[in-house]
Parts: structure tokens; sequence; C-alpha cells
């Protein structure tokens, strides 16, 4: 049953009124049915109490970020959390700039690709699908080239499932003199991201992804004076960060139409949110998730791609199992008729799929879904899941 906290009803983990299956994705996730009925009102996007609620959002925003100086500022921005991403770089870099991209898997990738897009001069560090980027190696990397003003990490690196260190990265950057952005799409809300402790320039996240709130728009996190520097950087109309905080900052409203119902969902996430403990009680519901998850999926001879040591409490990548009647287009079928809609792999090395922790579950949940997995490797007579030994090769070669 759900329970009260401050007067803020925290909602169970039950399985979803309208019998649609759990999420285990890194977003768009599972939401609480609290989260969909606030979508049941429309709002005006002129109207003082949407103003209100725009500002309500950054307000508590900024509070998850540990701004308590008040030195950052936070700008919603329509559409997916590329958008976003898209955004914040072409806002961000001065046209004449260079870009450190640190990469590891396929949205590192799409930084870089952003960048060739946007005609921004980088650099990369690709460690392919395996190991993150130290901060050793980013401080020679700057060392060796004067003319880098900029660092781009993703924070968690969700095609493999990897957690990048974020914090040895950002000492480094600052050591150097340098700029840090962070795409914290799948962390921030979960993972530590705290302006007092890790200095960065500009980050962005969704609602869709550790608040669990429902797809439409992301958000920029920035020092004010970096958006104060970002006036005619950017490429875009629409995506013009600088000019969507001056408009937040004149009237209160976004410069084109909002998503208002993603909105109002957002608030009530937003809530739950600071039920539950904030970033440190998220992050422990979602550390029990996987843990539980991970272990179970271990016993019925799964095999993660990364040691314990990296794996993200966010999502979890595992090898396709060996044997020959083992088919992922079944297996994921399998679990989708039993409630659990799980996520392709993204590698280009190995055979692979995808197990969400983050969304509106808990551990009862991911015990659930180990046990729909048993039941689909029995259906599939697949008596062993363990990954081919060339996959093991391969990763200890590459984690070398």
């Amino acid at each position: 049953m759900p329970t009260e906290q401050n007067n803020i009803p925290t909602p169970s983990f039950a399985p979803p009124e309208m019998g649609e299956p759990y999420l285990l994705t890194p977003g768009p996730l599972t939401t609480s049915m609290e989260v969909k009925r606030a979508m049941l009102k429309d709002w005006g996007s002129w109207d003082g109490d949407f103003r209100a609620m725009t500002a309500e959002l950054c307000s508590r925003l900024l509070e998850i970020a540990g701004d308590v100086a008040g030195d950052y500022d936070c700008v919603p921005m329509q559409g997916s959390g590329t958008f976003s991403v898209e955004a914040m770089l072409g806002s961000f870099l001065p046209q004449d700039s260079k870009t450190l991209v640190l990469i590891n898997g396929a949205y590192g990738k799409r930084v870089a690709e952003t960048l060739h897009y946007l005609g921004r001069d980088f650099a990369i560090i690709d460690k392919g699908d395996y190991m993150p980027p130290r901060g050793d190696e980013v401080a020679a990397a700057l060392a060796s080239d004067p003319a880098i003003s900029h660092v781009v990490l993703v924070h968690c690196e969700t095609s493999s499932g990897i957690l990048n260190p974020v914090e040895e990265i950002a000492e480094e950057v600052r050591a150097a003199g340098r700029k840090l952005l962070i795409d914290s799409m799948s962390a921030f809300g979960a993972l530590p991201l705290n302006v007092t402790e890790i200095p960065f320039e500009a980050m962005v996240s969704s609602a869709n992804k550790c608040i669990e709130g429902v797809p439409g728009f992301g958000f920029i996190i920035a020092r004010k004076s970096a958006l104060e520097a970002a006036k005619g950087n950017s490429h875009s109309l629409s995506l013009d960060v600088h000019q969507q905080w001056a408009n937040f900052k004149k009237s209160g409203q976004w410069r084109f139409t909002p998503p208002t119902h993603v909105v109002a969902a957002f608030i009530e996430a937003l809530k739950q949110h600071e039920a539950e403990g904030g970033q440190a009680g998220r992050l422990a519901r979602y550390v029990e998730n996987r843990d539980v998850m991970v272990a179970g999926m271990r016993e019925l001879g799964f095999e993660t791609l990364l040691k314990d040591r990296w794996l993200s409490p966010i999502i979890v990548t595992f090898f396709n199992p060996a044997h020959p009647n083992f088919e992922f287009a079944r297996f994921y079928e399998l679990m989708k008729s039993r409630g659990f809609i799980i996520y392709p792999g993204k590698l280009t090395v190995v055979n692979s799929f995808r197990v969400g922790c983050i969304g509106r579950m808990d551990a009862g949940v991911m015990r659930r879904v180990v046990e729909a997995a048993g039941e689909a490797l029995r259906e599939m007579n697949v008596p062993d899941a363990s990954p081919p030994e060339a996959a093991l090769i391969e990763r200890a070669k590459l984690a070398a």
C-alpha cells in the first residue's frame, strides 16, 4: 500500500493498473499511476499557473544538483534527450572551439557525430565497449593539445551499462583549466552530480529517466556565466539555450509551445523523488534492483558484459547465451508475454541484450524478472545460458 512521507504519497510497486508490461529500458520507463494521472488536465502554456510549474521544475532540479550558491540555472528544452544534448553542444561550444570527446559506447559516438554536423573541431579518446576513460588519459590528452577548450563525457553509457568515473575526469579537466560538459541523460537524479563536488560548465538530462517522468523535454543545468557567454553561439533557432534562458528570465515562458502535460507529470515525479529520499534514496533502490537482478541472472548462467566494478545501477548488458536454441527475438517475446519488455544490445563486438534497473520498480519486481527469464529459457529448451567462450576471450582481451 502507498505510504505517506511529508504529505506526499509514495506509490506502491504493484503491476501497472492498465496491465501494461514493465519497461526494463533506460527510458522511457515504467511510471507510477500518479505520474500518469497528472497528465489528465489541460494547461495553457502562457497561464500563470503553468509558468509557476516551470519555475518549480527548475528550482527542484537545481536543488537536486546541489546549487546552494545560486551560481547555476536550469533551462528546460522541448524534445527528446538528444535534442537537449545537441542544444548544449551547439550553445556552449564556440565556433572556434576544440572539444575532446570521451567515447566508450554509442552515446559518446553520437556526441562526436553531432559535433561533425555542427562543424566544431574535436578529438576523441575511444575506449571501446568494455572500459571507461580514465583521468590520467584525459590529463595526457589535454597536456598534449592546448587547443582543446572543452571535454564532453557521458556519465552513464547505457549502450554497455558502464558507469564512467565522472569525479576523477572532472578533477583533471579542472586542473588543466578546461571546461567540462556532461551528458548525464540516464544518470542525473540517481547518481550523484553535485555542483559543489563535480565542477562542470553544463550538464544535460531528460524528463523520462531517473526522475521517472515521461518523454517530451530535456533540461540543461549550467553556470550562469556560461549561459551569458553562450549568446550567439548556437547554430539553431529552436535549440539556442541562451535564448531559451533569456526568455524564461524575461517572461517565465517557454519560447515555443511546451509539452504542458509532460511538465505536469514531471512535477509529480519530482515530488515522488523527494519523498523517496531524493538522489540518495533513488540510487539505493536502483542499486538493489541491479544487485538482485544480476545475481539471479548469473544463477541462470547469464554473464554480464562488464566486471562488477563498472556495472551501473541504470542498465546491465548481458551476453547472449551460446546455446544454439537461444534466439533473442523469441526470448524478447517470451519475456514480454510475462510482463517485461527488455532491450536489445547495442554493441558491435558481441551479441547481447540489456535489462534496465530504473523506473517504478523494486527488488520484488526484479525477482519476478529473473523468474520470467528462467521460464523463457526452459520454454526455448536452453538448459545453459552461458555465453560463447569467444565472447569472454574478447572481453578479457579488450579490457586488459
